[in-house]
Parts: C-alpha cells; structure tokens; sequence
C-alpha cells in the first residue's frame, strides 16, 4: 500500500471517515482543479438589510471574502466592515419574515466573530433581504443559492463552473460527539462551551451529541464502548488531558487499529492547551490565549477538515504502553506540570507560577538519553499485523432496569437538554427526519429578534424544512449512552481499566519495529547521550503550551518525535531567557550551549536518578527506564483548513 506524504491533506471538507485502508483510498478525491484566485466573483447581487429596510448593499462573494458595499442611503467610499474574510465566519442561514406584509421577501444571514481592534473576536450577524422577484419561491431559492454557495466554500466543497447552486450540494452534517471536562481549566469549561461552542457549531449546522465527563479516565472508558462508525468526530472541550484519555481508551479496544483513526479534535477550555496552540497556529490565526483561542479553533471546527496525527507509542519500565500525540517530559518541565497541580483554580497561570518555583529550587538529574535519528529510518515500516475485527461493534447498551438513583448528573446530554443561549426553536435531537442542509443544527434556525431586537421590526423565523434530496439519506438514530462500565467484548481478555488511576495504560497498540525490549542493548545506529539534565523533552506537534512554541517547524504529520534537552550548568537566568523565547519560538538562535536538539524516529531514556517524575502528554506515569517510538500518520486531528503560514521567527 502506498505510503501518504507527510504533506497530504487526508481530506478537506467535512464528510464520513475512511472505515478501512481500502475505503480511505478511495474516499481521497481527486486532485483538486487549479484554484480560483482570491478576487475571483463567484456570486454578485444587491439586496436588502434587516431590520433597516431602506438600505440597500451590493454583495459579491469570492473565494475568500464576502465584499459588502452600501449603495443606499448614502454610497460609502470606505466601507467600514466591508470586507467579511471567510475565515471569520462560522455558517449561514435562511430565514422568513412573519409579517404578512413581508411575504414576498426571503432572508439569509451570515454569521460572523471579527476581530475587535484589540484583538478580541465578538459574534455578529449580518441579515439580508431578497426581494429581486415578484414571489417567495424565487426570492427564496436566491437565498439558498448564496447561502448554499457561502456554506460551500466555508466547507471546502467545490462549486459547479456552470451548473445551478442548490442545498443538494451540501451534504448530510457531519455527526460529533463532545466530551466536555466541566472542571476544566479554572472550572469555566462548561460556562465557555455554553456561551461559545454550542451556538456557534448550532450555526455552522453541525449536528452533536454531547457529554459531561464526571471523573478521571471517564472519557477513557467512554470511547471503549462507543459505536464509532456513528460518528464522524469526537471532539473534546477541555484541556489536553481529556484528549489523552480519548486516544488510549481507543488503544484499550479490539478494534484499536481501527478506533485510532477516528478522527479527533480539541476545543481548548484546560489549563494545558499546546495541542490547541498548534492548531490555532495551522489555522493561520494570530497566537491566542483564553477565550480567544477558543473561538479560533471553534471557527476552524466549523469549517471541516482533517490531517493525519503522528502518535508515540511509549513503553514503560513495567511493559504497559500508551499513546502520546503530545510530549514525553523528564526534570524541569515535568517537575513544573505536576507540582502545579494544586494551583489549578488560576488556570493557565498556573505554569507560570510554577516555573518562577522550580527556577528557585532549580534540581539537575542523571540519566541517559538514546534516539534513532531520523536520517537512518527504514524506507517503509514494518506493518503490524492486523487485529480480527469484532462480529459486532462495541456498543453501550441500554441497561436492562431501571438504575438506583445517584447523585451525579446524568451522562447522557444531547442537545435538546442543553439551554443555548441563542434565541431560538426548540432544538431536536440527531434522530430527527433531516431538514433543509443550510438551516442550523438539526432544523432549527436562530431568531433573529435577539440578534437585532429592533422596535417593531416583525421577526425572522427558519424557512420550514425541505423534503431530503434522494442522494441525501436520513440521520440515523444513535445508540443511546447510559451510565455504568462500557461492555467489552468477552474475547480481549482485558479487565476494564480502573477509574481514577491517572497511570493507566494498555499493553495493545502499533508494532514498535525500531525498538528492541526495554533493557536490551540498542541496535546500530543509535546515538546516546549520558550526563547531568535539567529537563529533557520529546515533543510531536509545535507547541508545549497555547503560548510556548517549542519545536517551531514541526507538523502534524511530519513522522518525527522532536527532542529537546538542557544539560546542567545553565544558570537561572538563563533557563528563563529560554522559555521566555520559546513563546515566540526563537529559543534555539540563542545560542544556548547546554540547550541541544535532534529530530528522531524513537527514543530511550533511562534516568539514573533515583527519584523524579515523568509525564506523557502532562499525565504522570510511572518513574524508570522508558522509550517510544513514533508511528506516522496512525491517527486523524480535526484541524480546519490551512491558514497562510506566518513568517518563522
């Protein structure tokens, strides 16, 4: 089978993920027509607005932007908000005036979050008025067609050269599930998804369920018994923790092989948020913190998309594995994650704090540092053999009676137990018969009476559903989640992992071909490193923290485990001249002597320190001898399209 590049995109647009490796050659679409340029028309009419009727706007739609010029009252020679750059819009809609007297005219409204000159995103929503003919049904199909051609390019979906513009285009919305950590961060993860999240996948027209996790490796135990062909994602809104549950509780199934390459995503609301830093960092969006980064990587969420993710396997000193899609961290930058822990209520700040600690008790460990590197990795890895796949998937089922009550909430919450805070109809859950593509969430549409609240204005509501295409079939009905330990299938042999034990680990997982057993000599080619570290770092993606870039050039998918270490002797100041650089990503053009680098394909590092602490992707594991290897491509991260690369430091 033909290796992917490094550089391929799996897939652009929002649709169903590969279920083999077969399927997923073929779902791979043909190689793209040559791009149309920025400025290219694809669409040009003049409209209305909402709720001032006497104004009038040229639009014209590109592949980039939506350009919006008052011709009525007054001409404006500089338009202020003129230009709408598509990467700022999170979904459209169309929608009907109640007043008898406006029923001739159709709407459509654009959902927007601009950039504020202090660099803030604010939602808005820009309303227009179709009135060019003399009926609601031709007023109404130009709605859809600018709705449907703006939806289009947000998703990445091609436009006829010549064709008609109909909802047909669109596809069946994609189906996420949302693991939400409500004690993330400084405990505002449900507060932020909420008030940020849900309104704005509801206006992209994502159809989700979502769940509240209630304990340590809760998402862990989750995914092990989920359906996963039902879903085309799932996304967790929290720190990068959660997401580490999610991958290794994939790792626990049978059908791991499969499972991995569910494609994943991560709405930042945790203290830790470096995979969401590099996300926001594809995106081409400025490096943003809080609230910010939230609202940027929601906005990539909402547009679709997909790479493949690099993932470590890493083998502890007792034999038990797990996967990485972060870091594996020994001394300075471990010391700092743990022993913050009990400043958690200050969320991010949390790490700051901690560092101005361990700079103060700054500790030196002995140990021994091996890497493959990536100039001597075999053309092709050997391929693990595959697993037997299950006569049945894993599925939750209902339980057979009714359970004692309990005094935590209940676990399933799908979106019509959720209080939006957009004015809007009540929403229906996925079972629902599918309506209109370019309406919200499963049907519903927002009120614009609460976006515009104008005296007298008679309010907008969502055009009623519209038959599905034949091509278009109908949202299946989702296993229902209930509460209690996911069933597993009686032939893995494996007890369920223990809640609570934030060391949990699996002995399944990829082939480590480049490894030979831990405490065994290393084969040729191996470079080893011995002496007195202050920290010692292995990372995949970009970023160590939403604001720390430490391996600057690193990708996704570049198929490397980057490492990072300081060697003793560095004084204080200038470990912290190091990590004040690596916010911006220039910590290596220091010229640091004690701060190496080296790109590798797998790794050992054994400490010869007799106490300490490692972490893999911020979680403490077990302290000794360990080493991992790293597997190209072996999982799939939800991370938009690609922004403009921004200049390197």
């Amino acid at each position: 089978m033909e290796t992917q590049r490094p550089d391929q995109e799996l897939t652009w647009s929002w649709g169903h993920r590969p279920r083999s490796a077969l399927d997923g050659a073929k779902a791979m679409a043909p190689p793209p027509p040559p791009p149309l340029a920025a400025s290219t028309p694809l669409l040009h009419g003049e409209f209305g607005s909402f709720p001032a009727r006497s104004s009038r706007f040229a639009l014209t739609l590109t592949p980039q932007a939506l350009h919006i010029q008052r011709l009525r009252p007054k001409p404006e020679a500089r338009p202020r908000g003129g230009l709408v750059p598509l990467a700022e819009v999170s979904g459209c809609c169309t929608l009907r005036s109640r007043s008898p007297s406006d029923a001739a005219a159709a709407y459509f409204c654009i959902y927007t979050y601009p950039q504020g000159r202090r660099g803030g995103r604010r939602r808005a929503a820009r309303t227009f008025r179709v009135d060019g003919a003399a009926t609601y049904e031709e007023n109404r199909a130009e709605a859809q067609r600018w709705a449907t051609a703006l939806m289009c390019l947000l998703r990445g979906l091609p436009l006829p050269g010549d064709g008609e513009i109909t909802p047909e285009l669109l596809p069946k919305p994609p189906r996420l599930l949302l693991l939400v950590n409500p004690l993330g961060g400084r405990g505002l993860a449900w507060q932020w998804c909420k008030t940020h999240v849900l309104p704005m996948i509801s206006e992209a027209g994502l159809s989700f369920n979502l769940i509240q996790t209630e304990r340590q490796n809760h998402a862990r135990e989750l995914v092990q018994g989920l359906r996963l062909s039902e879903w085309d994602g799932i996304v967790t809104v929290s720190g990068d923790g959660l997401l580490f549950e999610v991958l290794n509780g994939f790792l626990d199934r049978p059908d791991w092989e499969e499972a991995v390459k569910t494609p994943v995503g991560i709405l930042p609301c945790g203290s830790g948020n470096a995979l969401a830093g590099a996300v926001n960092q594809h995106g081409g969006f400025e490096p943003a913190l809080g609230v910010d980064l939230l609202l940027n990587c929601s906005l990539l969420l909402c547009r679709g998309g997909s790479r493949p993710l690099d993932l470590m396997s890493v083998t502890l000193a007792s034999g038990s594995r797990c996967l990485s899609f972060l870091s594996v961290a020994w001394g300075f930058v471990s010391d700092v994650d743990i022993q913050s822990e009990r400043f958690r209520a200050l969320g991010s700040a949390r790490f700051t704090l901690g560092t101005v600690l361990g700079l103060a008790t700054l500790h030196t460990y002995r140990g021994r540092l091996s890497y493959l590197p990536a100039t001597v990795e075999p053309t092709s890895p050997t391929p693990a053999r595959g697993l037997p796949r299950a006569k049945s998937e894993l599925t939750l089922a209902p339980a057979p009676a009714p359970a004692p009550p309990v005094a935590h909430s209940p676990l399933h919450r799908s979106v019509s137990d959720l209080p939006l805070p957009l004015p809007q109809p009540a929403l229906t859950s996925p079972g629902s018969p599918e309506p209109l593509p370019i309406l919200s969430l499963n049907g519903g549409g927002p009120e614009l009476a609460g976006d515009w609240g104008g005296a007298g204005d008679a309010p907008l509501s969502p055009d009623p559903p519209l038959p599905s295409p034949p091509s278009s079939p109908k949202a299946a009905l989702l296993s229902p989640i209930t509460e209690g330990v996911p069933e597993t299938l009686a032939s893995s042999g494996l007890p369920p992992p223990t809640p609570g034990s934030p060391g949990a680990v699996s002995t399944r997982g990829p082939h480590d071909h480049l490894l030979p057993p831990l405490g065994t000599p290393l084969p040729p080619g191996w470079v080893t490193l011995e002496g007195d570290f202050v920290l010692m770092l292995a990372i995949s993606p970009s970023h160590l923290g939403a604001d720390l870039v430490a391996a600057p050039h690193a990708r996704f998918d570049d198929g490397l485990v980057h490492l990072c270490w300081v060697r003793g002797g560095i004084s204080r100041a200038a470990l912290l001249r190091l990590f004040l650089a690596m916010e911006r990503g220039s910590h290596f053009s220091l010229g640091c002597p004690q701060l190496g680098y080296a790109a590798a394909r797998a790794f050992r590092l054994e400490p010869l320190t007799p106490r300490g602490v490692l972490t893999v992707d911020g979680e403490q594991v077990e302290y000794g001898p360990l080493q991992a290897q790293m597997h190209p491509g072996l999982g799939t991260l939800l991370t938009g399209p690609p922004g403009c690369p921004r200049r390197e430091p």
